[in-house]
């Protein structure tokens, strides 16, 4: 059985090797008349199931989003993009009157509103001796 796969393999090559001999040792190759036609349904056929593919998974994608809103609403969910609108609305609300870009929160703890602020003179005379503070306080 393997001796006839063999010959059979032989005839195969040989076959081969006629054909595509003339080629390889640069006779011309052989000129298909309808080569553009062809060229062209291929293109053709490329660029409708490039179309089928991309409506298909547009199709896939709207199922999903259908899906993810469902999940949303069930359990009160929010869209990335739906966060980032009311943040910039709060923002743009608080700005609305100023010139200047909203001031940062500060945290609880950090300022005290009930401390005076004290003058850049007060300050100095902290890190004064003791002699030369009583100086200046009077």
């Amino acid at each position: 059985m393997a001796a006839v796969a063999f010959t059979r393999l032989k005839a195969v090559v040989r076959i081969w090797a006629t054909k595509d001999m003339g080629k390889m040792l640069g006779g011309d190759e052989e000129k298909d008349p309808d080569a553009e036609k062809k060229e062209e349904e291929r293109l053709e056929a490329i660029r409708q199931a490039e179309e089928e593919r991309a409506g298909k998974y547009a199709k896939m994608e709207a199922e999903r989003e259908v899906m993810r809103q469902g999940i949303r609403d069930k359990y009160g969910i929010k869209k990335k993009e739906e966060k980032e609108a009311e943040a910039m609305a709060a923002m743009e609300a608080q700005a609305e009157g100023s010139l200047t870009r909203p001031k940062k929160a500060i945290p609880a703890g950090c300022g005290d509103e009930e401390e005076e602020e004290e003058s850049i003179l007060d300050t100095v005379l902290k890190y004064l001796p003791g002699p030369l503070q009583d100086m200046f306080k009077k």
